[in-house]
């Protein structure tokens, strides 16, 4: 993929997934606080907010304040600058595999802002399920981050495959 190509395909993920994960927080802390939930389609879809000190699902959350902004504000700073570094950088990656890596890294830098701004919190409106089997209350960018992990996943298999027909057993063509 071309230089310009990649770097344009990088901005607008990443700018579309703050911009919207920032806009929709802002929504949420705005008509949300209210304690009682929207119940959307029977209940399968609920509008809740939530902030969360933690990572997914809370986990963390009981830890110390200081092990928490280590752990979940500059290890994952740390972790999102290695990621744009490898999409970046990676010629491996298919375009589509770049979009899905820039999901992720705009899900994680949109959390991170989050956290930043919010005294380690994150803000969190949505749920989904039937009866007892229920999602974690969740946002836009742990949307984008899931979507992201999955289209990473399928772009490497597809691309493994594509490889493994073109290439003989030692690996050369």
């Amino acid at each position: 993929m071309k230089t310009f190509k990649k770097a344009v395909l990088i901005v607008l993920v990443l700018c579309s997934c703050v911009g919207c994960d920032q806009a929709t927080k802002a929504v949420a802390r705005e008509h949300l606080a209210s304690p009682q939930p929207i119940y959307w389609l029977g209940g399968v879809f609920i509008l809740r907010y939530s902030e969360n000190a933690g990572a997914f699902l809370g986990l963390g959350a009981r830890l110390p304040e200081s092990v928490r902004f280590w752990l979940l504000i500059v290890s994952v700073a740390v972790v999102l600058a290695g990621m744009l570094a490898f999409v970046w950088t990676s010629r491996e990656l298919s375009p589509l595999g770049v979009a899905g890596g820039s999901l992720v890294i705009g899900g994680g830098c949109s959390n991170l802002i989050d956290r930043i701004a919010n005294g380690g919190l994150v803000s969190d409106f949505m749920n989904l399920g039937v009866g007892n089997l229920r999602t974690g209350i969740f946002n836009v960018a742990d949307l984008a981050i899931v979507v992201g992990v999955g289209i990473l996943l399928v772009s490497s298999l597809v691309l493994g495959k594509r490889k493994g027909t073109t290439e003989g057993p030692t690996g050369r063509r």
